[in-house]
């Protein structure tokens, strides 16, 4: 392959990864399409490449996130088994639904969470006293975080778990049937069920994309869908984007950065719209 190839699938990564991260989504929804357009890549290829763009991105923001204790990994961990059984419950079901009406489903959802995250953009994080008997109480899932652009801790509570794990269930069915990433989803259900601080949302979600991930990244080497010639620049140019999304995420303000990704859900709900009328501009991904 040549250098010139290379090195536009390193900016091509970059760019893309740089974006997830500050959204806390899976870059392989902006990957994918990239790479089967612009660089006519096989979509397995492609899907395979975007896997290891994820766990490379993930893994990448990982530290910044930590340092700055904006994930909750006690709270992704509980949320990830909703998820993963909705991935497994997806596969089963593949071809039993409509594809065009998942599509035009997937668009309903996005659309319906963006005006949801829209109509929350003044609300502050809310740290009032946790009730002693819910689920999020007793699991120890609340927590803070230091918020730079306020320059003063954060304290936040979890709320409604049980809708939040019904939620990330959905999210990994929709995502494994479409196969496309739940960061997508995991973010306007965290929002809107467990009304969490949108800087703690998008870092949750980013550790769990990574770990979702790296589960399924074994069966696409094994079926021999990992390029290293594509993946390797990809993954290089995942982990440098995922450092930039990372600092920009910690510095990026809570209102700019809600209506930031209410944006791109919109942009994203028009795109299913098409695909459920046969008009595919995105590919799949992790």
């Amino acid at each position: 392959m040549e250098i010139s190839t290379l090195a536009w699938l390193f900016v091509a990564a970059f760019g893309a990864s740089a974006l997830g991260g500050v959204l806390g989504m899976a870059s392989g929804i902006f990957i994918v399409p990239l790479l089967t357009q612009l660089f006519r890549v096989d979509i397995h290829v492609a899907i395979g490449a975007s896997i290891v763009s994820v766990i490379a991105c993930s893994c990448g923001s990982a530290a910044q996130f930590l340092k700055g204790r904006l994930t909750n990994i006690r709270l992704a961990v509980v949320l990830e088994t909703a998820t993963t059984l909705g991935a497994l419950c997806g596969v089963f079901l593949m071809g039993v639904v409509s594809t065009a009406f998942l599509y035009g489903l997937f668009a309903l959802i996005l659309a319906v969470s963006a005006r949801q995250m829209l109509a929350r953009r003044g609300d502050a994080a809310h740290a009032q006293e946790p009730d002693a008997t819910s689920l999020a109480t007793r699991l120890r899932l609340h927590s803070s975080f230091l918020d730079r652009t306020l320059g003063r801790e954060v304290a936040y509570r979890v709320g409604n778990v049980p809708l939040g794990l019904s939620l990330m269930y959905g999210a990994g069915l929709i995502s494994a049937l479409l196969g496309i990433g739940s960061g997508v989803l995991k973010i306007p259900a965290m929002d809107t069920a467990l009304r969490l601080p949108i800087k703690v949302s998008s870092a949750t979600s980013n550790f769990m994309i990574g770990v979702t991930a790296s589960a399924s990244a074994g069966a696409y080497f094994m079926r021999g869908d990992i390029d290293i010639d594509i993946a390797a620049p990809v993954a290089l140019g995942s982990v440098v984007g995922a450092l930039a999304g990372a600092r920009l995420l910690m510095w990026l303000p809570a209102d700019k950065l809600r209506v930031f990704f209410v944006t791109v859900l919109a942009l994203l709900a028009v795109l299913m719209l098409m695909s459920a009328f046969g008009f595919h501009i995105l590919g799949g991904g992790g």
